[in-house]
């Protein structure tokens, strides 16, 4: 019968042990290592640096900035939906409003707007409404270009809702008119007006009867609480709205030219398609012995851009923002480490304390390579 042999496996180590082989950073042990004042309070300016650098890094890149680009508008079949709330101090039954653009279509097809007798003169919390929009909506129109970053990061709407209600009514008859809601017009240039005398519908057409209209009747003083085009947006300024002109003379024509600009708004939350607008006012009087025909009316005249602004919120890679990181701790870390040689080495060239420092090392190697004896007491006999 056979012996059975038995063999043993020989142990070669572990595997973390070649793995430790391959580290090429060195590692110095602790009693070679020299502290110092100096290099303890570089330590702590180095700290408090990369800290704020880091923190500064951090907000930067969640703090996400806005690109403005232009394209071509394709979007020609889109609707445009025009937003008014205006108040002219004329009752209602003596205006009447129309549309006209370059399609010749039926004016009913674009909506109808509501009328309501109302009083010019606001009431006193009417009062501070207005004023805090129109010069709130003032200083935006003049100062936009400096804090539109601003309006866009912090998501700040302009348009500040409608009046409130009346706290007391007055009781003189109504002298005035609120005209507002919504028309979807066509995307072409197009002509809204506001004229004297009601319309009245026949048939397929409409006729306008301004021979009630005497010339001491006009009075086209109007307030515009909001003129906009679309769904409201964040960031985009209405320059019509807050707006008030008083017209001494009522023969006067107003002329609004507006050019309208579609806008596409893409943020991290949503994305919304809109329009803005720019806009220049014209008035002139009617004096026929000077030449100046025509009938006093509000007219606002729109046109459309060929091009359109896509508004685009964009942050910074992510392998940008952790690769900058790294060079903020290393560069800081490396400056540190040679602001600190120089500094000692200045220090101890002007202390002349070269073979100090030689010496203390020295000792500390010394001391480090002395073999362990351990501690014998011995008594003596009595």
């Amino acid at each position: 019968m056979e012996k059975e042999v038995v063999s043993i496996p020989r142990f070669r180590g572990s595997r973390l042990n070649r793995v430790k082989k391959m580290d090429i950073f060195p590692k110095v042990e602790d009693p070679y290592k020299m502290t110092s004042s100096v290099g303890g309070t570089f330590s702590i300016i180095s700290f408090l640096i990369i800290g704020w650098l880091v923190y500064s890094e951090i907000s930067y890149y969640l703090n996400s900035k806005f690109v403005f680009k232009f394209s071509p508008d394709v979007q020609l079949e889109d609707k445009l939906d025009m937003n008014i709330d205006i108040t002219v101090a004329m009752p209602c039954s003596k205006l009447g409003t129309d549309v006209l653009d370059s399609t010749n279509q039926n004016t009913y097809k674009f909506g109808t707007l509501k009328q309501d007798d109302t009083w010019f003169e606001l009431s006193d919390n009417q009062k501070v409404h207005f004023e805090h929009k129109k010069h709130f909506n003032s200083y935006l129109r003049e100062e936009y270009h400096a804090i539109k970053d601003l309006l866009w990061k912090n998501s700040f709407s302009t348009q500040f809702g409608d009046l409130p209600p009346r706290d007391h009514t007055p009781s003189r008859p109504h002298d005035a008119c609120r005209i507002y809601g919504t028309l979807g017009l066509n995307k072409v240039a197009g002509n809204f007006l506001i004229s004297g005398g009601k319309r009245y519908m026949f048939g397929l057409g409409y006729q306008q009867f301004r021979t009630l209209i005497s010339e001491g009747e006009y009075n086209f003083t109007h307030r515009i609480n909001r003129f906009s085009f679309g769904h409201s947006s964040p960031g985009i300024v209405h320059p019509l709205e807050g707006d008030e002109l008083i017209l001494p003379d009522p023969m006067t024509v107003v002329n609004y030219f507006i050019e309208i600009v579609p806008t596409t708004v893409n943020t991290f939350m949503y994305t919304i398609s809109t329009y803005q607008y720019s806009v220049k006012e014209l008035t002139r009087p009617i004096d026929h012995n000077k030449g100046s025909h025509g009938t006093p009316a509000i007219y606002f005249k729109y046109d459309m851009s060929a091009l359109r602004v896509t508004v685009s919120q964009e942050r910074d890679h992510l392998g940008m923002f952790l690769a900058r990181l790294c060079s903020i701790v290393g560069g800081v870390y490396v400056c540190s480490g040679i602001l600190n040689s120089i500094v000692q080495l200045l220090l101890n060239f002007i202390t002349c304390n070269w073979h100090g420092n030689k010496s203390q090392s020295d000792q500390q190697t010394a001391a480090s390579q002395q073999p362990y004896q351990p501690f014998v007491t011995t008594t003596e006999p009595n």
